[in-house]
């Protein structure tokens, strides 16, 4: 069988997320403690899978995204810093959606269904002497401040997040494809490795830039010696978690290949990625408003879009994270901008 190329394809209005219409996205930060928490809603439940490919995930309820599980769709996502902390999260937003009368039907109970995942920001320069667990009220303001335009950069889960080399954060970009169905990424970037090549400004992503939304630097004129790439393995503080979203009418296995197909997009953003010491970990999330028009075909460039957008989402966080006092490295801007 032979697939024919498509059309060239359009970054969409926002190059945000939540170009995938319904969506919504809420952070909320704590610059003190140099932490936060970012939300995924949409109007109506969707379907949802994951996959994993790091070594040290820390994750709520992604047992019941396996294929074979009876709840196919959820409520929202959250994504966190804090460590095994900052799965309280959820729980914030979980509070606030049954308040609004959201959740999976059980008798006369609603249970919101929402899936989270953290990252490690735990030694980041911040204050972490708290008497209370700070990220269940950080999950409930997330929720809270939901909209269809948010930050990038350091706010959210991304607020204490770090590279290699540089300081990390949340990014986000989208594409429409020819079929007419969007992809949107949503990523808070705490790699173990680094973002750009050596100590340059060109990022890793650079090849799938569009519109020069991360500067416009190009590609790396030289390659080092890549055999042994910077880290901050010394640190163990590290973990990409993401989530990667359409319009098109997909099962909950056609969203866990959509995320196994994302993945890539960390490989070609970050070197090295899926490391033993990072927890990555994408969501996918299908709103199904419109239907695959060529099931095989569509499915294909779904995936590839994934993970191109997923690249250029990566590096937009590092590109739009900002200095805040007594972090703990600089910021693409102070180095290059």
């Amino acid at each position: 069988m032979t697939i024919s190329a498509q059309p060239s394809t359009e970054v969409g209005a926002r190059n945000l997320i939540t170009d995938v219409a319904g969506l919504r996205v809420g952070n909320a930060d704590d610059q003190t403690i140099k932490t936060g928490a970012t939300v995924l809603l949409a109007d109506q439940p969707f379907t949802c899978g994951v996959h994993v490919m790091g070594g040290a995930p820390g994750t709520r309820e992604t047992d019941l995204l396996a294929p074979d599980k009876t709840v196919e769709q959820v409520d929202a996502l959250v994504l966190s810093g804090g460590s095994a902390f900052g799965l309280d999260a959820a729980s914030g937003v979980a509070d606030g959606l049954r308040a609004q009368g959201r959740g999976f039907k059980v008798g006369d109970q609603l249970v919101p269904i929402v899936p989270g995942a953290i990252l490690f920001d735990l030694i980041n320069g911040g204050d972490k002497n708290w008497s209370e667990n700070p990220y269940k009220r950080l999950g409930a303001a997330a929720l809270a401040n939901a909209d269809t335009d948010f930050a990038l950069g350091s706010t959210g889960a991304g607020t204490g997040a770090t590279t290699a080399n540089l300081k990390g954060g949340l990014g986000s970009a989208s594409i429409t494809l020819p079929s007419g169905h969007t992809v949107g990424a949503l990523v808070a970037v705490n790699a173990l490795g680094s973002a750009v090549v050596g100590d340059g400004p060109a990022f890793w992503a650079a090849p799938f830039e569009q519109n020069a939304e991360f500067g416009g630097k190009g590609v790396a004129q030289s390659y080092s010696d890549t055999h042994v790439p910077p880290t901050k393995l010394a640190a163990h503080a590290n973990t990409t978690i993401g989530i990667i979203a359409t319009d098109a009418a997909l099962t909950q296995a056609q969203c866990t290949r959509l995320a196994t197909a994302a993945h890539d997009g960390y490989a070609r953003a970050l070197y090295p990625s899926h490391t033993p010491m990072d927890g990555d970990l994408i969501f996918a999330a299908a709103t199904s408003e419109k239907p695959l028009g060529d099931p095989i075909a569509d499915t294909l460039y779904l995936g590839h879009a994934a993970a191109t957008v997923m690249a250029r989402a990566i590096a937009r966080a590092i590109y739009h994270a900002t200095a805040q006092p007594n972090d703990a490295q600089p910021t693409w801007a102070e180095r290059h901008g």
